[in-house]
């Protein structure tokens, strides 16, 4: 067990993680369009090879947390992604940076399976729920303020501060791991740990499923979550080419593409506090059908201010999704280092899938400019369908 002394380090190294290696994945695609002259075609083919290694390595490394201990796992993580983000800095070749991107990949598959199973481990529901509503809050405001300042960095550091930035912080975590670890050393030599106390919040009413299993609606979770990272991941890679179509520096494409990252990062505070959503289908499919139409929005509109208001429902969108398929995995899941594995490999078909599909439809659709926008709405809409069979097969209620 761990104990909430802990669990609040893992949470400042989870929030250092979402920053750092959200300012380089996501300012890594303004880099390689400025330097490389990479196309959205281009852009998203590289996000795909990110997702595929990802998805492949992600299990893996949840199961080598599982044995051989998470905080082994993080500090081999740490260790591999300030290692990728040096490199990185220094290299100028598209393989160099290739063979960068699959190397940090590696080392954050390391990482996230660790942080989510520590935060979960030996946890009855109702504290479980609080403290993956910290988990959610904690890692989704270090990716929305990211993405909102990442472009500051570019512009101002040049860019090697969108490798030196997350190197840095890598390393300040790796300080941080050290202590963590050797504060958990002393406390089970002198036996076990009390459990973590609850985490402020108003009271949680449980909520209770219906006929439908609980382990039908984590399946459910693991089908909406990694294909609402097939329309996250076909939207990040073309925020250069959306930028430039509103006209806007690196900068201002933080500010005002970052709206559905901060909106995910509200939504995660609402389903922290209300759990009425829990082992709901009505609020899974409903998010998913939001998820559908404002991820259309977001790339075939031509206003701007459309473009922020689809975001804030992208994003509350988004949140209900992803806070579904974790919450499930760990309620449902005894082994937290591989269901965590399980979790965060849907994720990497998702980061796989999306970029995938939309780099085939423009290759395949040159003249087509949105091709990649309508291809990935027709599987999400596909994915809608096999939600609304999998509700139908489980019986009725929820």
């Amino acid at each position: 067990m761990f104990t909430p002394r802990i669990k609040a380090g893992v949470f400042v190294l989870e929030g250092l993680n979402a920053y750092g290696t959200t300012v380089y994945f996501t300012y890594l695609f303004f880099y390689m369009r400025q330097r490389f002259g990479f196309t959205n075609l281009e852009n998203l083919a590289l996000c795909a090879v990110s997702g595929a290694v990802y998805a492949g390595w992600v299990v893996l490394a949840g199961r080598y947390a599982q044995r051989h201990g998470y905080f082994q796992a993080l500090r081999w993580g740490f260790v591999i992604l300030v290692g990728a983000m040096v490199l990185g800095s220094e290299l100028a070749s598209v393989v160099g940076q290739m063979a960068v991107m699959i190397g940090w990949t590696l080392g954050i598959g390391l990482t996230w399976p660790a942080l989510e199973a520590i935060t979960s481990e030996h946890e009855p529901r109702d504290r479980l729920q609080r403290l993956l509503g910290i988990y959610n809050l904690v890692w989704s405001a270090g990716s929305g303020l990211a993405t909102f300042s990442g472009g500051m960095v570019l512009e101002h550091f040049g860019p090697r501060g969108i490798f030196l930035l997350p190197a840095a912080l890598h390393a300040v975590q790796l300080g941080l791991l050290a202590w963590l670890e050797r504060d958990h050393r002393r406390t089970t030599a002198r036996g076990a740990p009390a459990p973590a106390a609850a985490t402020a919040a108003p009271p949680v009413c449980r909520a209770e499923p219906g006929p439908v299993p609980r382990r039908v609606f984590m399946q459910m979770a693991w089908i909406a979550n990694p294909l609402a990272y097939v329309a996250v991941n076909a939207i990040i890679p073309v925020i250069p080419g959306l930028a430039e179509k509103f006209a806007l520096s690196p900068a201002w494409a933080g500010v005002f593409c970052s709206v559905w990252a901060l909106a995910r990062a509200g939504g995660f505070g609402l389903f922290w506090w209300w759990d009425g959503w829990h082992y709901r289908f009505r609020w899974l499919v409903t998010a998913f059908g939001a998820l559908i139409v404002s991820f259309a929005l977001i790339l075939l509109g031509h206003h701007l201010g459309g473009l922020v208001a689809a975001q804030v429902v992208f994003g509350l969108s988004l949140a209900l999704i992803y806070y579904s398929s974790l919450f499930y995995s760990m309620d449902v899941g005894e082994t937290k280092g591989e269901h965590g594995g399980f979790h965060e490999a849907a994720i990497g078909a998702g980061i796989f899938g999306g970029p995938a599909l939309g780099a085939a439809s423009l290759y395949f659709f040159p003249g087509v400019a949105t091709a990649h926008a309508w291809a990935v709405s027709a599987v999400l809409v596909g994915g809608l369908g096999w939600l609304l069979a999998l509700r139908a097969r489980a019986g009725r209620g929820g």
